[in-house]
């Protein structure tokens, strides 16, 4: 359900972010946009009370946090962190508007025959509103898993060994983004192609800590889900001929096996689950290709197949295998909700198929296109080096915009 967003006083301040210029496409919300309960508010108007009970409820997680019994309970710890690290800077904020209000009260109280603090008045309330857009952008409507962490797949398609090569090049660039932020990459499964490309990989991508729904994994990469298409002379074109290829790629938020075992017990009944082993292919140091430690398994239910072979150990490639099954399970749950969702707001949000095509690598002309939000840029060398921050933010930018919208219809 969408709610309303708080007001403050003030003037929004204008968002630095790169804009994607006129005509950009609305940004399709369809895909997973509930919004965290402390965005709504019973009127448009300026509301401290809300805020009063946000700074509230964060005493409550700092005390709570300080118990010791707190950390004997794994995912009671994490959910707690978790929410705490998300109202910290709100509460942060709040501390500083009010502060700077009062400052503002007293400049004006003492300006009125002294220019200097007349001036000084000037800037306290510039300061003012520039506090109450942070904060207003805090309490926008936002997805509540952008805290999460993520599995990404990525999937060779058309083109053959020039998609593999690319499905490659691309993993190689979530894999800088990633090291860039400080997040832990670690590949869970890959089937590598005859010339060095893949033809499919699975990796988990996890930020440190418990961050901030906008410093949060999922926050970043849920617009990466899609079709990539490339543009350019493969490897093995010898007339010199601009080939066009693509490659899938699917971002799911990682289920944490403690926060979701109420939901996916059922689906995740070992009844539910067939587990065949058998020998790892591909290059292997010793006993890998000698021993059935690859893992396959088939969820009866829905057809889904994951194969794990990365691992020397068959206990490893089942626990990795079992880690990719519990986040599709859980993101063909959550699309089912959404999809439900979607169908009462499809008036005031297009939406789309994740498997739609979403981005374009233009090699010959060094060029990156988003086809969802108009963005383009000359530095396809710097975005497949990991430089990803000016397109991940014209698509949060489009989404952030589609969501105000959508809670003020």
């Amino acid at each position: 359900m969408v709610g309303q967003v708080f007001r403050l006083t003030g003037p929004r301040r204008r968002s630095s972010r790169q804009s994607t210029g006129p005509g950009r496409t609305p940004w399709p919300t369809g895909t997973r946009t509930p919004v965290e309960p402390h965005t709504a508010t019973a009127s448009g108007e300026q509301s401290m009370d809300g805020l009063d009970a946000l700074v509230a409820e964060h005493e409550r997680l700092e005390r709570e946090m300080a118990d010791p019994d707190l950390h004997a309970d794994a995912a009671r710890a994490r959910r707690v962190g978790r929410r705490y690290a998300e109202l910290t800077p709100i509460v942060r904020l709040h501390h500083e508007l009010a502060g700077a209000r009062e400052d503002l009260a007293t400049a004006r109280e003492l300006g009125a025959d002294d220019p200097e603090l007349a001036r000084e008045a000037d800037a306290l309330a510039a300061r003012c509103a520039e506090i109450s857009g942070e904060l207003e952008e805090l309490l926008a409507p936002r997805d509540v898993d952008d805290a999460r962490d993520v599995i990404l797949e990525v999937k060779a398609g058309a083109g053959g060994e020039e998609s593999a090569l690319f499905a490659a090049e691309l993993l190689r660039m979530y894999r800088h983004y990633a090291t860039a932020r400080g997040w832990a990459f670690e590949v869970l499964s890959s089937a590598d192609s005859e010339l060095g490309g893949l033809r499919d990989a699975a990796v988990s991508i996890r930020a440190k800590g418990s961050p901030a729904p906008a410093d949060g994994v999922w926050a970043h990469l849920k617009y990466e889900g899609g079709v990539h298409r490339v543009q350019r002379v493969p490897v093995t074109e010898s007339a010199g001929r601009i080939h066009t290829s693509a490659v899938g790629v699917l971002v799911m938020p990682e289920a944490d096996e403690a926060d979701e075992a109420e939901v996916l017990a059922e689906d995740m009944a070992p009844a539910n689950l067939r587990i065949d082993v058998f020998r790892s292919s591909g290059p292997g140091g010793q006993s890998v290709n000698t021993t059935d430690s690859a893992v396959r398994i088939t969820h009866l239910p829905t057809g889904m197949v994951v194969s794990c072979q990365n691992e020397k150990s068959q206990l490893q490639n089942k626990e990795q295998a079992l880690r990719i099954l519990r986040s599709r399970l859980l993101d063909a749950r959550r699309a089912a909700q959404d999809a439900e969702a979607a169908a009462a707001r499809r008036s005031q949000v297009r939406t789309v198929d994740r498997s739609e095509r979403i981005r374009t690598y233009n090699f010959p002309e060094n060029r990156i296109a988003d086809h969802r939000t108009g963005f383009k840029a000359s530095n396809l060398d710097q975005v497949l080096a990991g430089d990803l921050g000016p397109v991940i933010r014209s698509a949060q930018d489009a989404d952030r915009e589609a969501m105000l919208r959508a809670a003020g219809a």
